[in-house]
């Protein structure tokens, strides 16, 4: 099969095209004929060498893909609603750049309906992600206020829609004035251009001084203050990605009197059967929401699989809205 490697750790050069052997699925797996893979960045921290790969992944990139079953036990196959020939998408913890990936049968669900292959592969990494950590561990609940760090990336653009269709209110940060206005196009109720507001500061006056219930953050370092000053009682603070760094210095006073939660989560390494609880709750609660396009999929630009090097190099300038997708054909 044709594979996009990552021939040693460096810039996006580094990314070829070049041949593996087919895989083959093993017990509780299928096997994908991929059309289309989602960009993430953690891709490239594995491209950098900043991201090992968990023990039994595929060195191979990419962490969701869209295509159609071609392999797998059928009677694992009919116990999860699936058959040879159907078309899915999946969350895998690597090999998603690739002509074949096979994918645990619990972390794949329908392509839904009316999507294109290309939107379907936007859908894993992002959506299990928000799934699990603001629904989950940040148990935001109708009514609440959510503030999502970085609006307008893959995590941004899912944690906006989801968020909103949920019945919370919806405050997202960007760096433009042009992506301030992309979130709102996309149904958040405030957006806060971070490089000339202080968003702590505007969250605050946007609640009236009560502070914001749950926070969404993929930043870290420095902005853990100011989040932990901007916070609801009770309220709670997820991390998910240390972009701004690893250190960080809050009021640890505010933390008690606050009656604050600090937590995080990395999903690549959990195991199966968590993720496959993530994907039983999408299938039930968000899946017929798009279907029903109450959220939809934000697809900034397509690359052809051979152009893997320039899809990260778009990555890495912060330029996008939403999400990139390599496509095989």
């Amino acid at each position: 099969m044709r594979a996009v490697e990552i021939t040693t750790p460096g810039a996006p050069g580094v990314l070829k095209l070049g041949e593996r052997p087919d895989p083959k699925p093993g017990a509780g797996e299928l096997l994908i004929r991929v059309t289309a893979s989602g960009v993430n960045r953690p891709d490239v921290l594995q491209r950098t060498g900043n991201y090992p790969v968990p023990p039994g992944a595929s060195d191979i990139p990419g962490l969701e893909v869209a295509g159609e079953i071609v392999a797998g036990d059928d009677k694992e196959l009919a116990a999860a609603g699936f058959r040879k020939g159907d078309r899915v998408c999946a969350l895998v913890a690597g090999g998603g750049y690739a002509d074949l990936c096979a994918a645990p049968i619990g972390q794949c669900l329908p392509v839904p309906k009316g999507f294109s292959d290309i939107e379907a592969a936007s859908l894993p990494e992002t959506f299990f992600t928000v799934w699990s950590n603001v629904f989950d561990r940040g148990r935001l609940q109708k009514g609440e206020t959510f503030m999502v760090q970085g609006g307008t990336s893959g995590i941004g653009v899912t944690a906006i829609q989801m968020a909103k269709a949920f019945g919370a209110k919806v405050i997202a940060t960007a760096g433009s004035d042009d992506k301030t206005a992309a979130c709102l196009k996309l149904g958040a109720d405030h957006a806060i251009n971070y490089k000339t507001q202080d968003f702590a500061e505007e969250a605050k006056a946007i609640t009236g001084g009560k502070g914001v219930d749950v926070i969404l953050d993929m930043v870290a370092g420095g902005y853990v203050t100011r989040e932990v000053n901007c916070l609801a009682e009770d309220g709670r603070l997820v991390i998910i990605a240390v972009q701004g760094g690893t250190k960080s210095e809050f009021n640890s006073g505010l933390v008690l009197r606050k009656r604050l939660h600090i937590t995080g989560s990395t999903l690549r390494p959990r195991p199966v059967a968590f993720k496959a609880a993530i994907a039983a709750a999408l299938k039930t609660h968000v899946w017929p929401l798009l279907e029903t396009k109450a959220i939809q999929p934000v697809i900034y630009k397509t690359f052809a699989a051979a152009e893997a090097a320039q899809a990260h190099e778009l990555m890495e300038s912060n330029q996008h809205i939403g999400k990139i997708v390599l496509t095989w054909p």
